[in-house]
């Protein structure tokens, strides 16, 4: 008997198979951040500082770190969402930051959206992307601008490029991570 044929006859037919169990439906509610969140944001992000060329960052951020950086956004009133599970588990969340210290920038900020490992591939980037320019817009912000890496990042360009965000620009080869050169990708979005 060929190898296929032991193995079709192994699979049960699909009326004597048992069920698949429902999958479980995916609950999160979005809210403004809070300085309680920040070990579990702390958390999600320097996942992605060790194990990607999502950020270029390549020492992990500590909860110091963290918390000015929430008071910074705080006082100038920029937008932080976090995605909670019913549990309260920190899913993912969404920032903005200034795009330059230059005072004549002030209306145009720098998004950046990161998710727990567990909750890709569910939509929820989409979701928070969606919240975070609607804040955005409400704030007062004119322009928002997304720094992508150009390799390993293709669903964060097609995610950008799904809610308008057009390509602006390229640079190769300006960040060196796990012993290779990366670029980036600029894409920008006129909230107004």
């Amino acid at each position: 008997m060929l190898e296929e044929e032991y193995q079709q006859r192994r699979t049960l037919p699909r009326r004597l198979r048992k069920p698949e169990p429902p999958e479980a439906p995916f609950d999160y509610t979005l809210r403004e951040a809070v300085a309680a969140d920040l070990p579990s944001v702390r958390e999600i992000y320097n996942y992605y500082v060790a194990n990607s060329t999502v950020t270029f960052d390549e020492d992990a951020m500590t909860l110091a770190e963290w918390r000015d950086k929430f008071a910074y956004l705080g006082k100038l009133g920029m937008p932080f969402i976090v995605a909670v599970s019913p549990t309260q588990q920190i899913l993912g969340y969404a920032l903005v930051t200034p795009w330059t210290q230059k005072r004549a920038y002030r209306y145009t900020v720098e998004n950046s959206i990161y998710l727990g490992p567990a909750a890709t591939g569910k939509g929820l980037g989409r979701v928070l992307l969606a919240d975070l320019i609607e804040r955005s817009a409400d704030a007062g912000l004119k322009q928002m601008i997304a720094v992508i890496a150009d390799q390993g990042a293709d669903a964060s360009l097609a995610l950008h490029r799904e809610f308008g965000f057009r390509e602006t620009g390229r640079m190769g080869r300006v960040g060196f991570k796990f012993d290779r050169w990366l670029g980036i990708v600029m894409m920008q979005l006129s909230l107004s």
